[in-house]
């Protein structure tokens, strides 16, 4: 398959995962590559017309063909893509901000902090794509990038100034990014964070960085090293093919036709009416907890797959 042909069949959302387009496109890497940079460089110039087209998805394949390919060169231009201001890049993007942008950031970023930590200081981008990058800095962590210490002392300089100190879902974020490297040594901060009312309780709350500290440290970094949200991209194809869009909708039931006129019965005589049964008393569905897994059946805890969907 020709270069033209694979950016065809990625261009737009088709009823099938197109495997055979994904992979001649990660066999041709190298000639692939500058394709893929411009069809990202070409969709932030039109972000606008693009939050409304739904169907196009060549940025999104791009996105994870260039992680799996560490190409660094992807780093400035996906970070330029999503540093604009407003929700066009979400809007651009829909899911894959929240469960894959971290992990991406991570993979093209050849280990350098600096264009993630410049998502993470800019309050005019998207505070959901801001959060995405933390993760990415977690990321680095767990894949030996970056030692824990380094980013450890950069979130603690979030908490001390650098991150605007009113509440949003970066203080949410921040505090569950270092619970997850362990926060012993900025645990005064975290603390505080909680005291002047900076972090949300249902999406992580004091009891949770509790838990974490009573466990050994070094159990907590193998779990999260383990942890698939913190893995690079190493396999477009089991990353995307497994999307609800891709997936077969269900075939509407089959119902008998209707009868004929000759087959027609009349309808028996009206019967008086049964006495009225007990009402059943409407029962409230029932919550699911911020750390149980989420119902979409993504495998991720509901606070951190469509808890933060639905906060969108």
């Amino acid at each position: 398959m020709d270069i033209e042909t694979i950016l065809e069949e990625l261009e737009y959302l088709t009823d099938e995962f197109p495997h055979a387009a994904v992979k001649a496109a990660i066999a041709q890497q190298e000639a692939i590559t500058p394709h893929l940079l411009q069809a990202i460089e070409d969709t932030t110039r039109e972000l606008d017309e693009l939050g409304v087209d739904y169907e196009y998805m060549l940025h999104i394949y791009a996105f994870y063909l260039l992680a799996q390919f560490r190409e660094t060169r992807a780093y400035p231009v996906i970070v330029d893509f999503f540093s604009q201001p407003g929700e066009a890049a979400s809007e651009a993007v829909g899911d894959f901000l929240t469960e894959s942008l971290g992990q991406v950031l991570a993979s093209v970023s050849g280990g350098d902090m600096t264009l993630m930590q410049q998502m993470v200081e800019n309050p005019d981008i998207y505070e959901y794509t801001r959060a995405a990058a933390l993760d990415g800095l977690v990321c680095l962590v767990a894949n030996d990038l970056q030692p824990r210490d380094v980013v450890v002392t950069y979130f603690r300089d979030l908490f001390r100034g650098g991150l605007e100190r009113e509440y949003s879902l970066m203080w949410d974020a921040l505090v569950e990014c270092t619970t997850n490297l362990y926060p012993e040594e900025l645990l005064p901060d975290i603390q505080q964070a909680f005291a002047d009312d900076l972090v949300d309780d249902f999406f992580i709350d004091w009891s949770e960085v509790e838990t974490t500290l009573n466990k050994d440290k070094d159990v907590v970094l193998d779990e999260l090293r383990q942890n698939w949200q913190y893995q690079l991209i190493n396999d477009t194809i089991s990353k995307i093919e497994w999307w609800h869009c891709f997936q077969p909708e269900q075939e509407m039931p089959s119902y008998p036709p209707l009868p004929s006129a000759r087959e027609f019965t009349p309808p028996s005589p009206p019967q008086p009416p049964s006495p009225p049964s007990p009402q059943t008393p409407w029962i409230a569905p029932p919550k699911v907890g911020r750390n149980e897994p989420c119902p979409c059946g993504s495998g991720r805890k509901y606070k951190q797959c469509c808890l933060k969907k639905e906060r969108t």
